[in-house]
């Protein structure tokens, strides 16, 4: 045979004189088909390099054992974490994992969440991008009861399952270290405010603030499209230039965080003599800044692990249909160098 020739289960019907209902049971292990016929036609399979057509298999089934992801950006170690938590559960239980990223890109999430349909995928774990603000192209899923879990960011409005931590919580608790470590005009970096996540985060600041009889400041709430590196830089040179600058940052990730304090160095500024600094993540980076920076555990494996449990129960049965659920997980905050001024 040819070495291009895709081999079916009628060249291996020829090679062994069997019918293709013979060659179809005995692949896929059917106990009408004796045990050393069995062997015979796998290893005959083997031989002439018989793969099974998975994408007929899903066609006839109208779904497959694929587990699709789609996520923000794939070189965030909060979601490659995530990632692994997905694909390790996933594996374990005989599934596959087809990872699609947006780039934070509303209409590269939509166009991604329309091929992950197509490819007739079990289930899908998403977090949201930075623009997502419509989430109608979710509704494909769950119209034809195709688990979805959101992750980390995650519409309010769908009748669907999410995994999360008590962001609210997290950040009050972030913003009260600082103060207790005797900051009085505290920064805080905030992402995208329609993004569950980033509004909650925000407001654990504020009433942080209030509850320690401290006024916020305006001038002090710095919103950022990304979080990123360069939003960081910036914002923190301005805060450095003000008459009366900050002498803490609570940054929504550890991203900005980070290099804010790289800034701040530059500029002379102590740390956290000066400006003590929190971020939110605990990314590796974290712990190779100097001083080295205090942040919020985020538990993304555990998360993706989670996950993936939920669509396999939804797709055994054990959870009825339409059923949604919330799974809140613990964080901790991770006190470092970065804002601990006081011994």
């Amino acid at each position: 045979m040819s070495k291009n020739k895709i081999i079916t289960i009628y060249d291996i019907a020829n090679e062994l004189n069997y019918s293709p209902s013979t060659i179809s049971r005995a692949l896929k292990n059917n106990k009408s088909i004796g045990k050393n016929t069995t062997k015979q036609i796998q290893e005959t399979a083997k031989k002439l390099g018989y793969r099974p057509n998975s994408l007929a298999a899903s066609l006839r089934n109208n779904k497959s054992n694929n587990i699709g992801i789609l996520i923000s950006k794939i070189n965030r170690p909060f979601i490659s974490s995530l990632i692994s938590g997905v694909e390790n559960s996933a594996r374990a239980a005989g599934y596959n994992v087809l990872i699609s990223q947006s780039n934070d890109n509303y209409k590269n999430e939509v166009a991604n969440a329309k091929a992950l349909y197509d490819s007739r995928i079990c289930g899908i774990v998403a977090s949201l991008s930075m623009e997502t603000k419509n989430v109608d192209h979710f509704k494909q899923f769950i119209d034809q009861d195709i688990p979805v879990v959101f992750v980390d960011r995650v519409p309010p409005e769908l009748n669907c399952y999410r995994v999360i931590i008590d962001n609210y919580s997290a950040a009050y608790k972030a913003t009260e270290h600082l103060i207790q470590q005797g900051c009085k005009r505290i920064a805080h970096f905030a992402g995208a405010q329609h993004l569950n996540v980033y509004k909650l985060r925000k407001n654990g600041y504020i009433d942080a603030l209030k509850a320690y009889g401290i006024i916020p400041d305006k001038e002090l709430l710095i919103y950022m499209n990304t979080l990123s590196f360069e939003e960081g830089k910036e914002a923190t040179a301005k805060l450095i230039d003000m008459k009366n600058p900050p002498d803490g940052i609570f940054s929504s990730n550890d991203t900005a965080a980070v290099s804010a304090i790289m800034e701040a160095k530059q500029k002379g500024i102590k740390i956290p003599e000066e400006l003590a600094v929190i971020g939110f993540n605990d990314d590796p980076l974290a712990l190779i800044v100097e001083p080295a920076l205090s942040t919020v555990s985020h538990p993304a494996m555990k998360m993706g692990s989670l996950s993936t449990k939920r669509i396999l129960e939804h797709a055994d049965k054990k959870i009825e249909k339409g059923v949604s659920e919330i799974s809140i997980l613990d964080t901790e905050i991770i006190i470092r160098a970065s804002s601990k001024r006081l011994k």
